[in-house]
């Protein structure tokens, strides 16, 4: 079997040595290890770690200014924190029966996760109302802007995901996959939930002790 190289090993390869050029022509063409989805989906998630860090590089600095006035700490936000942890549970639990082909409870987890996913957006909706109805509006203070800002930001990161357990679920229920193609794709969709609710942690701790 040919080993595929991971893209560390890779950076310092010697390519004109004659022991390197010998492993070259036995490979299999690829160039790394990871697959393409994977790497696609860890690109989304570092581009996305770039954005929301610098927006809590400026949210961190724009803070300490004397206009910066503290928003209330809706209770809705802590329900709503619950909900994206559980869906970040169930994502597991199906993948889980993905990988032992448990096409019952791959249904039922699928139908799950997009539940509660479209649970904490519309929660998040609530929020939004709550605050407003109080008129914390975004133009009303630097700090409502941000938290409008950061929580729309995250939601839309949200939406994207959901557009694409949308089409998972679609094949599924269409049993137009095939096995690997399917653990696949609930893999990834369940890295990026896992990735999403650490973000939300970060941008609701910041929100919520400053």
């Amino acid at each position: 079997m040919i080993e595929r190289k991971s893209i560390f090993k890779s950076i310092f390869e010697k390519p004109w040595e004659e022991s390197q050029s010998l492993k070259d022509n036995e490979h299999d063409g690829k160039a790394f290890s990871i697959t393409g989805s994977k790497l696609g989906i860890r690109t989304i998630m570092v581009v996305s770690t770039v954005i929301f860090s610098l927006f809590v590089v400026t949210y961190s600095d724009r803070m300490l200014v004397h206009d910066w006035k503290n928003m209330p700490e809706p209770w809705l936000l802590w329900v709503n924190t619950l909900i994206l942890i559980l869906n970040s549970y169930f994502f597991h639990k199906t993948k889980i029966s993905s990988d032992k082909a448990d096409y019952e409870n791959i249904k039922k987890g699928l139908y799950v996760v997009g539940f509660l996913a479209y649970l904490f957006l519309f929660g998040q909706l609530i929020v939004w109302y709550q605050l407003m109805s109080q008129d914390f509006y975004a133009t009303s203070n630097v700090a409502n802007a941000y938290f409008y800002l950061l929580t729309a930001i995250h939601g839309l990161h949200l939406i994207g995901g959901l557009v694409f357990w949308s089409r998972t679920t679609s094949i599924f229920l269409k049993k137009n996959f095939k096995l690997p193609s399917l653990q696949n794709r609930i893999e990834l969709c369940a890295i990026y939930w896992h990735f999403l609710l650490i973000v939300w942690f970060v941008l609701f701790g910041l929100m919520l002790f400053t």
